[in-house]
């Protein structure tokens, strides 16, 4: 018995009675096959329905060779037995996607009249919504000419209408896109003076309904472009937020809401210019470091890093730190140098010397006592998992060549 398709009718907040024809296993889940249901299934990129079978939450509502599958957790099996059901819809998840795909529809059918860039490919989504436009560029000012012809039509309150032909008609309507094969009625749906597409999805009855429609941006995809929108009720809730987190940004700045760009800008223009002075500090006093490193051990300054090695390791400083001690060592030495954080379990090698290769020194060594590292001629570095690995590594004898 094929099941009985009510979701194009208004979803009612009223609990609808069904019959549970049978309930069949579908991988970890249960599949529910009723007599009639109210659920939309997946297809025409609008997600399933939720709600509820006799109190038993629906997970997903799929078709399958002509079939309606109302997915459960397979631990309700025994709850959906054949006989009497109580379908209750989420009418509020079913308004959102009705009116984003009214609003893709309006959207696709907009953008494909300014610019003549087809749509090729949609998708809503629980938190975003896309549509992929064959096209090589849309610039911003092409956006916000075409979400203002989209809110003029909103404003317009157009009728939205289900045109039901057979195949051999199709061609009577201009097509937004292909109709599918095989099909023994096509289903058009008409935003009048906008759009024609045929669509098996659920839409509004006008235009009004859908609220407003906002772009939030667009991307390069697939050689064309993926643009992001929102509509309905969904609008109001991110203006909610960006006024929500507008107002915090404005009492931590001490600025206007409408300011806050400003301020922002502000804010990080001069973060940037104290993390120039912090950086210029940080090198000043690497320097003032490795120079007293260097005088502490004569010859440093001269010694020729194939006879000589300086080995360092510093506590409670993070391997950043530590490295860059080490790079300002390597401009006052000419000698090999392992500089090491013991907190990090980490070391640098570095040599000012171009015609010497540190790495037959260093890699052995580092690999005999449990490290891994790598890097090349003049700079290397690498890892331990203990802190006594370490210690040996730089202890080691065959490190000191003198």
């Amino acid at each position: 018995m094929e099941t009985q398709r009510l979701y194009y009718q208004a979803p009612s907040a009223e609990p609808f009675a069904a019959h549970i024809l049978e309930t069949r296993p579908y991988g970890d889940n249960a599949a529910v096959i009723l007599d009639a249901t109210v659920f939309y299934p997946e297809g025409g990129g609008q997600p399933g329905d939720r709600g509820t079978i006799n109190g038993v939450g629906v997970l997903d509502v799929q078709e399958k060779n002509g079939e309606i599958f109302h997915i459960v957790n397979g631990d309700h099996w025994q709850e959906l037995s054949p006989g009497p059901a109580e379908l209750i819809l989420d009418r509020r998840r079913r308004r959102d996607f009705t009116a984003l795909h009214t609003a893709q529809h309006l959207l696709s059918g907009t953008i494909l009249r300014m610019t003549g860039a087809p749509t090729v490919s949609m998708h809503l989504g629980d938190d975003i919504c896309t549509i992929d436009v064959d096209t090589g560029e849309m610039p911003g000012e092409t956006l916000i000419a075409v979400e203002e012809a989209a809110a003029d039509a909103v404003e317009g309150n157009h009728p939205v209408i289900i045109h039901l032909c057979p195949p051999e008609r199709v061609e009577d309507f201009p097509l937004r896109k292909v109709p599918p094969k095989g099909e023994d009625v096509i289903r058009v749906v008409e935003i009048q003076g906008n759009d024609f597409s045929p669509c098996c999805g659920t839409h509004l009855h006008t235009t009004g309904e859908i609220g407003m429609l906002r772009i939030l941006g667009t991307e390069k995809y697939k050689g064309g472009n993926r643009i992001s929108f929102i509509a309905g009720r969904r609008v109001l809730r991110d203006s909610r937020a960006l006024r929500r987190n507008g107002e915090i940004i404005s009492r931590a700045l001490k600025v206007p809401v409408a300011e806050t760009g400003a301020g922002v800008l502000a804010l990080l223009e001069r973060t940037a210019l104290m993390e120039r002075k912090l950086k210029t500090l940080e090198e000043e006093a690497a320097l003032r470091r490795a120079e007293a490193l260097i005088a502490g051990k004569p010859g440093m300054e001269t010694q020729s890093g194939a006879g000589k090695v300086l080995v360092v390791c510093l506590d409670h400083t993070d391997m950043d730190e530590v490295l860059r001690i080490g790079r300002a060592a390597q401009r006052l030495s000419a000698a090999v140098l392992v500089f090491a954080s013991s907190r990090d379990l980490k070391f640098a090698g570095l040599c000012s010397v171009k015609s010497l290769d540190i790495r037959p020194l260093l890699k052995g060594v580092m690999e005999k006592h449990g490290g891994k590292g790598g890097g090349g001629a003049s700079f290397f570095q690498g890892q331990f998992s203990r802190a006594e690995d370490l210690a040996a590594f730089l202890q080691s004898r065959e490190l000191f060549r003198n």
